[in-house]
Parts: C-alpha cells; sequence; structure tokens
C-alpha cells in the first residue's frame, strides 16, 4: 500500500512543485517510508512509499525508463512476477532487484496500452507518456486498489489514491453531489464511477484509461465470463485444483519483507486464510499473528469456540480487540479524518478497532477473509437449478438438507426457489410435468394440492388480459413509485427532482431473477457494492499505514470458482463444498463443517442505543435539519421510535435508516458542508 498522486495541466501550463507537496504530505499516513514528487513541464508525479515487499524495499517513485522517455507512479504488488520476468527477458538481473514498478513500467514498454490484461495483483497507476503526450492510468480486477480523478475539460487532471488530495488544491471544487446522496440513503451503491463530489470520480475496476489533449478515453480490460465452465474428474480433483489456487492466492499475498497479520473471525473464510498462511509460513518456523474481535458482554457475538480451535492447531501468536467495549458512533471525528465520503457501513468500527491494534503492535501488513461467501458461493440457487430441470426428489433431498443445516424452514426455500418455477410450467402448457411436480410437493412438504393446482396453475388458462386487468385494478396501488417501495427513507420531492425512480429502475438490482448459480455469482462479483467495500477495506487501513491484502479477491481462484458446476457450491445441504472439502486436515473440523456464523447485529443495538446513546440523541434531537431536504423525518423518527422501544426485536430496515441519518448529519458537521 502506497499512495500516489499526480497533476496534468492540458493548457500546457507549468506544474507547481508546491501542489504537489501538498497533496503528497495531505496522504502521510499512506507512505511514512518515503515520499519524492517528480515535475517536467506540465505533469507532475508524486508518491508516498510504504514498503511492505523486499524490492519494495529498493524502490525510488516516481520512476523514469532508462530513455527518460515514460515516468510512472504507482500503488502496486504485482502477484506474477516470475512470468512477467521470463516474458519481459530481464537478462542478468536477480528478480530481487526488480521493483514491481519496473515490471509495469517495462510491460507498458513492450505491449502498451494491453499491459494491465498481462498483470495479476492489486494495483492503480498511472504513466507519463512523453512520446506520445498522453497519460495512461489502470486500475486492478476488483479494485483493491483506489483511484481518484478530477477533470476539467481542456484545462487540467488531477489524480490521487484518496479524494482528501484532490481536494486539498484550489482549483478542484467540493460541490456535494446528491445523486451519490440519493445511492446511498436507496442503498445502492451500484455506480462505480462518481463520489459524493460532483466534479471527482473513480476509474472502475478492471479499466484503463488515455488522457491527452483531445480528452479522456476509458474502457475495460477484463470481465469475468459468465459462461465458462470447468468439469473435473471428481469431487477429489476439484477439492485438490481448489486447494492448489486457494493456496496460491494466499501464498503471493504474503510476499513480504516484515511479519505478517491475518484477521480470524472464526469463520470459514478467516481461519482457512489463516490456517493456510500459517502452514506456509511453518516451514520458515515463523508463527503468524492474528488478531480476533471477541464479545465478553454481548456474548451471542462472540466466536471464540471457533477462534481457539483455530489456534490450538499452533503456529499462531494471537492477539484480541473487545468488539463491545465501543460503539459504531466511537471515534467519529478521528475516522472523519480520514474518511472522505462518509458512506460508512454499520460494521465499520470492527475493522477499525482491529487496524489501530494492529498499528499498535508495529505490523503493517493484514490478511483476511473478505467476501469468500461471494468468491466460492454457497450455491443455494442450485436448488432453482433442480426445479427447472424438473429434478424434483434431488430438489427436495438438497432443500431439507439446507434447511437442517442452517434452520430455515423448508417451505420457505421451497417458495424462493421452487414456486417460480411450478408457476412458469403452467404459463408454458407443461401440465404433465406440473402434476408430477404438485404430487412431489404435496409428498414432502405437506399443504393442499389443490391449492398449489388454482393458485398456481389453473390460474393461467384464464386469459392474460383478465389477469392483467384484476392486477392493475385489486392489486397494484399506482402511488407506489421504486423510492417508496424500495427506499421510503428518501424524501419524495429530493426523489423527484434527481429521477431517483428512473436510476433504481436502472441501476438499482439485477436485470432480472437469476435462474442459476453460476449466474447469481456473476452478477454479485459485478456489483457495485463489492467495489465500494473494498475501497473503504483499503481506507481503514491505510489510515494505519497499513496494508490490506485479501486471498479471496484473486483473479484466479474467482475465475476457477465461477466456472465449478454448482454441486461444487451446494451438496447435500452444505454451501461452498468444494472449499469445505479441499481443507480438510487444514481446518479444524468444528470449522470446517459449520453451518452459519454469527450474527453481530445485537451488538450494533447495544453499542448504538447504550454506548452511544447520548450521541445519538443529540442527532436525533438537534442535527437533522441539513437532512431535511434529502430524508423523509415522518419514516427516520417512526423507525428511530421503533429502535428506542424494542431495539433488540427492531427490523434491520428501521436500524439502517436511523445509522444512515446519524451518519450523514454528522458527516455534513464535521466538513461543514450544507447541503
Amino acid at each position: 500500500m502506497s499512495g500516489i498522486m499526480g497533476i496534468y495541466y492540458l493548457d500546457g501550463r507549468p506544474v507547481d512543485s508546491a501542489d504537489l507537496g501538498r497533496m503528497v504530505d495531505i496522504l502521510a499516513h499512506r507512505g511514512p517510508d518515503a515520499a519524492d514528487i517528480w515535475v517536467d513541464g506540465s505533469v507532475g508525479f508524486g508518491h508516498r512509499m510504504l514498503w511492505t515487499t523486499p524490492e519494495s524495499l529498493i524502490e525510488e517513485l516516481p520512476l523514469l525508463s532508462q530513455t527518460g522517455d515514460l515516468v510512472i507512479t504507482s500503488d502496486a504488488r504485482i502477484d506474477n512476477r516470475d512470468e512477467l520476468i521470463c516474458a519481459l527477458q530481464f537478462d542478468n538481473c536477480p528478480p530481487e532487484k526488480i521493483t514491481d514498478s519496473q515490471l509495469i513500467l517495462t510491460a507498458y514498454e513492450r505491449w502498451g496500452e494491453q499491459c494491465p490484461g498481462h498483470l495479476l495483483g492489486d494495483f492503480a497507476f498511472a504513466i507519463w507518456d512523453k512520446r506520445k503526450q498522453k497519460l495512461f492510468c489502470a486500475r486492478d480486477h476488483f479494485g483493491v486498489k483506489p483511484f481518484y480523478y478530477y477533470h476539467q475539460e481542456g484545462k487540467a487532471f488531477l489524480f490521487a489514491s484518496e479524494i482528501k488530495a484532490l481536494v486539498s488544491l484550489p482549483q478542484v471544487p467540493r460541490r456535494l453531489n446528491e445523486v451519490r446522496i440519493a445511492d446511498y440513503l436507496a442503498l445502492m451503491m451500484e455506480d462505480k464511477a462518481i463520489t459524493i463530489y460532483q466534479d471527482i470520480m473513480r476509474l472502475p475496476p478492471a479499466h484503463s484509461m488515455v488522457v491527452n489533449q483531445s480528452g479522456i478515453r476509458s474502457w475495460s480490460y477484463w470481465s469475468l465470463n459468465p459462461d465458462h465452465e470447468i468439469r473435473l474428474a471428481s469431487h477429489e480433483a476439484y477439492a485438490e485444483e481448489f486447494r492448489k489456487i486457494f493456496t496460491e492466492a494466499v501464498s503471493c499475498r504474503m510476499r513480504s519483507a516484515f511479519p505478517i497479520v491475518s484477521h480470524l473471525s472464526g469463520g470459514l473464510d478467516s481461519s482457512a486464510v489463516s490456517c493456510v498462511a500459517r502452514d506456509l509460513l511453518t516451514g520458515g518456523n515463523t508463527k503468524l499473528h492474528t488478531i480476533s474481535s471477541i464479545f465478553d458482554k454481548i456474548t451471542e457475538c462472540d466466536e471464540r469456540p471457533y477462534i481457539n480451535a483455530v489456534l490450538e492447531q499452533g503456529g499462531f501468536i494471537s492477539h484480541y480487540v473487545h468488539g463491545d467495549e465501543f460503539g459504531p458512533l466511537s471515534n467519529l471525528d478521528e475516522i472523519f479524518q480520514y474518511e472522505d465520503e462518509a458512506l460508512l457501513g454499520p460494521s465499520h468500527f470492527y475493522p477499525w478497532n482491529l487496524n489501530r491494534t494492529v498499528k499498535e503492535l508495529g505490523l503493517r501488513i493484514c490478511l483476511d477473509g473478505f467476501d469468500g461467501d461471494t468468491t466460492v458461493s454457497h450455491g443455494i440457487m442450485r436448488l432453482t437449478e433442480l426445479a427447472r430441470q424438473g429434478d424434483w426428489k434431488l430438489f427436495i433431498l438438497e432443500t431439507k438438507a439446507v434447511a437442517q443445516k442452517f434452520n430455515i424452514p423448508p417451505y420457505t426455500l421451497f417458495r424462493g426457489h421452487g414456486l417460480p418455477y411450478l408457476k412458469d410450467l403452467a404459463k408454458r402448457w407443461r401440465w404433465i410435468a406440473f402434476v408430477k411436480a404438485v404430487q412431489q410437493i404435496h409428498k414432502h412438504f405437506g399443504g393442499s394440492r389443490k391449492k398449489l393446482i388454482l393458485q398456481h396453475g389453473l390460474k393461467y388458462l384464464v386469459p392474460e388480459a383478465m389477469w392483467q386487468w384484476w392486477h392493475r385494478s385489486y392489486k397494484q396501488d399506482k402511488s407506489v413509485s421504486p423510492v417508496a417501495s424500495q427506499a421510503p427513507l428518501v424524501n419524495r420531492n429530493f426523489a423527484e427532482r434527481i429521477g431517483l425512480d428512473e436510476r433504481i429502475e436502472k441501476l438499482g438490482g439485477f436485470p432480472k431473477q437469476p435462474l442459476t448459480v453460476r449466474e447469481e455469482q456473476w452478477l454479485t462479483l459485478n456489483q457495485g457494492l463489492l467495489t465500494y467495500t473494498l475501497e473503504l477495506m483499503d481506507q481503514y487501513a491505510a489510515i494505519f499505514s497499513l496494508e490490506a491484502r485479501h486471498p479471496f479477491m484473486d483473479k484466479r481462484l474467482i475465475e476457477f470458482c465461477l466456472a465449478l458446476p454448482s454441486e461444487q457450491k451446494l451438496y447435500q445441504g452444505w454451501g461452498r463444498i468444494v472449499m469445505r472439502r479441499a481443507l480438510a486436515g487444514i481446518l479444524p473440523e468444528e470449522v470446517q463443517w459449520r453451518g452459519g456464523k454469527a450474527d453481530l447485529s445485537s451488538n450494533f443495538t447495544d453499542g448504538i442505543l447504550n454506548r452511544d446513546r447520548q450521541l445519538l440523541e443529540e442527532v436525533m434531537r438537534d442535527k437533522l435539519g441539513s437532512l431535511e431536504n434529502y430524508i423523509n423525518l415522518d419514516i427516520l423518527q417512526g423507525a428511530y421510535q421503533r429502535l428506542l422501544c424494542d431495539g433488540n426485536k427492531v427490523s434491520d430496515e428501521d436500524s439502517m435508516a436511523v445509522w444512515q441519518a446519524v451518519i450523514l448529519a454528522l458527516w455534513f458537521e464535521y466538513n461543514q458542508l450544507m447541503p
């Protein structure tokens, strides 16, 4: 993890090194080990260095090519170093003397604008090509490394690792982007380009960009293939291949000149990363540090039985943070010094406090199990696949197994995954298959066959026009808009003013209901929320001069898992079955075969109602004026009263509504911004 920044004046005026110096200084937390700037006329780069890999100890950035025609500044960890060193023919140069930025710069010399497609790892970089008078920028496949920019057409292009470096300069305006505020209130973070400031943008993941005096050209250099499927000979073959790729994903993120810490929650993902990393280190007689949140007061959130099962295997140095000794509104003034957008999730305080402790321990590289759920997939959509294949016998077996292992009513699963296809059979007049399915459903789930036939079969014999008339006349409330139904917290006048109804219809969900495991997984991996969460993870590490590394965000691992057949994701009720099989003998059995994970909502509720009660009441009483044009205050006050009356039973929607309003009001106040 490092900090990058740059200025390119498209109108030819010279860059003032003092401006670059200001940007470098404001990002000092991203790189306390070294700092430098480079200026050549109308172009200038800056860099803050955090030493992490052995090669970074000798790295100097910004870096000029041997000819002096190319200059790079980068925040990068390149994982396919051996492959690149061979392909780029670094003759007579020891690999340990070749830095990651050298590899990127040489890759650009060889492949030009196609070079990002040859890179593996986490990266954001900018290259000034003096010969072609253009700036070339790129960001890694999933957006682990951030890249923000400001473009004033025909005049200026500025970029940086964080927004605060851009707004530190007087030429960059701080105009609120109300669309971004609406997206946040609607819980719709799908837009991968915009920020909370109108004029500041993000380069989306897996995108490259060229900037010159003609303007900006941006394109995607890679995308996930939703159609590719892997077929291997046996369950064991799939497990062996997963173990190989996952071990490599962890191993390449352990290239370090310093001790490493792993966030260990006790869940399947963080335990998998910690155990594999421990095994990789054990050969060198080095122990892996772990950091865990524990809960002495809110015991239902405590995962120590699973954490201890991992630690008892040996090879670890354990550290702990008491997760129930601080609240979700604690330390916000400190957080807002660094957090640029205020669009915080309600669990933000866990990584914040874990990382602060890691910093106090003198460590600087953190592994975690971030989003293994999405990468490996629980595979619940396999139930839909089985229903659509007409394999009701296996559908029912899998449904009952999932229900038992994860404490879900079987009929709930049937209603979500079997009933839609039953309706589809009737619509397509496949009555023999429909009747057979009804018999199987009645036999295994109970319920009335007559009701199933009438409500989900015979109704489709009535002309479609009549059903549409009935639906319009008796079922639809024409006054209900997407905002009212999906985002009731948003002020209706505000929603109309910015066209939020249309935006929700365009961005606010999947383009269609997914029908297969792979389709659902592909859609989830392409959600804007994943990008935004990774940006927050980077921010919460950078604050403490740490680098966060996410093995489950490895491109090779994600491509492999996406291409797996659905039975390698859900089998006999076990989600993520390929991973469970692959880590046999590596994970403790009680972790390997655990079902769900702890629900931390009770700690959030206790924190906001007890530990942070004074601040909560102060905001709700005195500080909502800045939000009246954005928020439906009646909806908010109703949610707040329900939270106060019975916090332990309040809905997630009510808790989230109060949380969003409080955070936004406090951020406006801290930044002295008035909507």
